[in-house]
């Protein structure tokens, strides 16, 4: 009878121990950006130029460990009408982030990293001639720089750079972003 019991509180205890060791390291990720991106477009045979923009991002993912984690994303980069034109420039991807820090039990002051693959999507109309859509899938990559304030939150400060190409044109997008993570 003593060693059932013996047992069972011994069950019972790991039980709360790995409980306890999970609640430490979080795994998951929600990572929200706000900030201003840069647009470049080159159109093969017309010329090229570029405007900035409000964008947003919406980045979820899993860490491994401390320092690697897989990620997933949808940023709006780019959403403007003037004069009856208007474009539109979004993305979804899928990569890895690499994560550094340098504070006591993982908090403080970290540096990261993430690379990928994105799909690019431009959506483009002009009043009276109609709508066009194309998209691009492509290498991204990015940097960030922040503070954890404690394992379940921190913040950041983030550049990213997406790309896209067909049909004669190139876009290149850059961000600059604010960015909070909650993990859990």
């Amino acid at each position: 009878m003593k060693n059932t019991v013996l047992f069972a509180s011994l069950l019972a205890l790991s039980g709360f121990s790995a409980a306890a060791s999970a609640a430490d390291r979080p795994l998951g990720f929600l990572h929200g950006e706000v900030g201003r991106s840069n647009i470049d477009v080159d159109v093969a045979g017309f010329g090229s130029g570029s405007d900035n923009d409000t964008s947003f991002s919406v980045r979820g993912g899993y860490f491994f460990n401390a320092n690697f984690a897989v990620e997933g994303f949808y940023s709006n980069v780019y959403d403007e009408s003037e004069d009856g034109v208007s474009a539109k420039l979004s993305a979804l991807g899928i990569g890895v982030v690499a994560k550094r820090n340098f504070g006591a039990d993982g908090n403080g002051f970290f540096i990261d990293g993430r690379a990928g693959i994105a799909r690019g999507t431009i959506d483009a109309s002009i009043d009276g001639l109609g709508s066009d859509s194309a998209d691009s899938t492509k290498p991204y990559f990015g940097v960030g720089a922040g503070y954890d304030f404690s394992s379940l939150f921190g913040v950041s400060l983030n550049f990213d750079r997406l790309k896209g190409e067909g049909d004669g044109t190139s876009i290149t997008a850059d961000t600059l972003t604010l960015g909070a993570e909650i993990r859990f």
